[in-house]
């Protein structure tokens, strides 16, 4: 990195955790981006109230903000006398309790954060965005580009739609540089709890199974997203671009359950039930019905919106950010949840 600041906005959360390691620790899918100007300082902004002890941790390096992107005041403090910094925007809110946080958060939130980025010179912006903005793909058989039109599922999608378009006016404007990135679906060190309790109902053969399974998901191990991330931070004609960032392939949704069976097995020595719950598709179909009535009324169910995707395929191509960033995604599906359950073994190792 040339520049000696950077700043981290959703620092204690999944993917804010695995930066600052590859920052700090330089993870083996990161060692071809060299090493890190002298001094580098990394300055993250946590909610106030959270446990900060994993990332004070990491580096002496590493200073605290406790604000929120939803106050301009906080987003000025936490970006004063960062001229030239570079700025990794993940916090966001993906499952709330109520519809307006999805705007509040990702839209309202990102221009305040934005605006005080530019007042105090901040040089680039990355910018987590997802594949929610382009939906679900109409077949098996497609993939998801950069030229691929926006069709929003849900109010997600819809709130990160507006994040990006807000993005690419500033960056229209001259006023700052910024790369947005597109990871799908997470995985890797320092999961939720929803992965964790999806990874035990694949333990207890109590894992939803829609249709036969064959539907493809684009899977992003979070060491991957940051080599995708630093990437898009250090090549100077990245600006003003979008970029996919995932694994090296799609997976079909039978594949990735097999897979976390077999590590579980094989490599932690957990048994599995090897059963599913087998749903016909119509159920994810009903489970939209019930997401869309939901969230018109303004509420939320993370349950029942996670069944709605269930049979869906959900995929996207990587060429652009191969041939254009040099983005070579080294953590595969086995290796990389190998190395998140080992993290948890005493808790998937209990009822």
């Amino acid at each position: 990195m040339e520049s000696s600041l950077i700043l981290i906005t959703g620092a204690n959360g999944w993917l804010g955790k695995a930066l600052i390691e590859s920052l700090v620790l330089r993870v083996n899918s990161c060692q071809d981006l060299g090493k890190h100007s002298k001094g580098l300082r990394i300055r993250c902004l946590v909610l106030p109230g959270e446990d900060t002890s994993v990332i004070k941790g990491l580096s002496d390096e590493i200073e605290i903000f406790y604000g929120d992107i939803t106050s301009i005041r906080d987003c000025k403090n936490f970006t004063s006398n960062s001229r030239g910094a570079i700025l990794f925007h993940c916090a966001g809110v993906i499952h709330p309790s109520r519809i307006k946080h999805f705007y509040d958060i990702n839209v309202n939130g990102t221009k305040n954060l934005i605006e005080a980025a530019i007042k105090n010179r901040v040089k680039r912006v990355v910018a987590v965005s997802s594949n929610s903005p382009c939906g679900t793909n109409p077949n098996n058989n497609h993939l998801f580009d950069e030229n691929s039109p926006y069709n929003p599922y849900m109010n997600y999608g819809k709130s990160k739609m507006m994040m990006e378009l807000a993005i690419k006016q500033y960056v229209k404007k001259g006023v700052i540089e910024a790369v947005i990135i597109r990871p799908p679906w997470f995985y890797g060190p320092h999961q939720p709890a929803r992965q964790v309790k999806f990874f035990k109902m694949i333990r207890d053969g109590k894992v939803p199974m829609v249709g036969l399974g064959n539907n493809l998901r684009s899977m992003a191990n979070t060491n991957n997203i940051c080599q995708g991330a630093f990437l898009a931070a250090l090549n100077e004609s990245a600006n003003g671009e979008t970029y996919w960032i995932a694994d090296s392939r799609a997976y079909k949704m039978r594949e990735i359950i097999t897979t976390i069976e077999q590590v579980m097995e094989e490599d932690l020595n957990i048994q599995c039930a090897h059963t599913r719950i087998t749903l016909p598709n119509v159920i994810s179909e009903i489970a939209h019905g019930f997401d869309a009535s939901l969230q018109g009324l303004g509420l939320y169910n993370q349950e029942i919106h996670v069944l709605s995707e269930m049979n869906k395929t959900i995929a996207c191509s990587i060429s652009k950010a191969k041939s254009e960033l040099g983005y070579k995604p080294m953590v595969s599906l086995r290796e990389g949840m190998l190395n998140s359950m080992k993290l948890i073994i005493d808790e998937l190792k209990q009822s």
